[in-house]
């Protein structure tokens, strides 16, 4: 008998049905959680590293987390949002590999999806406002968790299914890449979850090879193999996309943001920082405040 289990689970951040004009209009926005639109009417536009796609009526959208994008709404727009946190067991995003907006034409079980999720989850919009700025701050992720906290068992348990279900749309084998655990070696995946869980320790390849029990050139070459980079240069990025996430999420120092990403220092943590993102840690936060975070 093959077991299947799914290791994400996915808690609601926040559901809206909104009408938007052309103050939509964000550049460089990259968040910490999910997004999924459904639009209803209008026309817009969401461009990523390598893509422009149009937003247009009857179509599901989903934009995972830590992905680049700009937002534009030339005139009118009407969508239907759900932004979301993803929890994974043992640290890794079902969309590792898939950081990139996909489109998929609309059921009418999403537009069911949608509007349920806003009658069992009443007064879960952003606020009033459509601002990043608005937003984008400690104070509402802890007033979302507050929220969710609150939620009965029943009405906690059926938004995740919907979630679970809105995510599963975007699952197609012809544009999802998923690497199959069982077509990745285990002690593979071991490391990386290892490293997603610890990326505030030392993680040396030296290190990460003996946990393995193989040679560390021989573990390399495997990394490399399975994930498509070195383990170096993986975990580096991944600490650079959790310091993203506490500038977003926290008052934390780039000092204090160092430390819990596993650098030496904040000029070590700097010089990564603009090595991997392209600009340093003070421009990249400047940047955001002026996009809207």
């Amino acid at each position: 008998m093959i077991k299947r289990t799914l290791k994400q689970t996915f808690t609601l951040l926040n559901v809206d049905h909104v009408k938007l004009d052309s103050k939509w209009n964000y550049k460089n926005v990259i968040s910490p959680y999910f997004r999924i639109y459904y639009i209803d009417a209008g026309a817009g536009e969401i461009w990523d590293a390598s893509t422009k796609i149009t937003l247009e009526p009857g179509f599901l959208y989903i934009i995972p987390s830590f992905t680049l994008c700009n937002l534009v709404c030339p005139h009118y727009l009407s969508q239907h949002f759900v932004q979301f946190f993803e929890e994974s067991s043992d640290g890794i995003s079902l969309f590792e590999n898939n950081r990139s907006i996909f489109k998929v034409k609309a059921m009418e079980i999403d537009i069911l999806n949608f509007a349920r999720l806003l009658e069992i989850n009443p007064g879960r919009g952003i606020n009033g406002s459509d601002n990043p700025k608005v937003y984008e701050k400690n104070t509402f992720y802890k007033a979302y968790q507050d929220l969710n906290n609150r939620q009965s068992m029943s009405t906690f348990t059926e938004t995740h299914g919907i979630l679970l279900q809105l995510v599963s749309r975007f699952l197609t084998q012809d544009a999802f890449k998923y690497n199959d655990a069982q077509q990745v070696p285990a002690k593979i995946l071991n490391a990386i979850s290892h490293i997603q869980l610890n990326l505030h320790r030392d993680l040396s390849v030296t290190a990460l090879a003996k946990r393995a029990n193989l040679h560390t050139d021989y573990f390399s070459r495997l990394f490399h193999q399975h994930t498509g980079e070195r383990p170096v240069k993986y975990i580096q990025e991944k600490r650079i996309e959790r310091a993203q996430y506490l500038m977003v999420t926290t008052q934390m120092t780039f000092a204090e943001i160092a430390t819990q990403t596993g650098f030496e220092n904040v000029f070590y943590f700097s010089r990564i920082f603009k090595q991997i993102t392209g600009m340093s840690p003070g421009n990249y936060k400047k940047q955001m405040d002026i996009v809207g975070f």
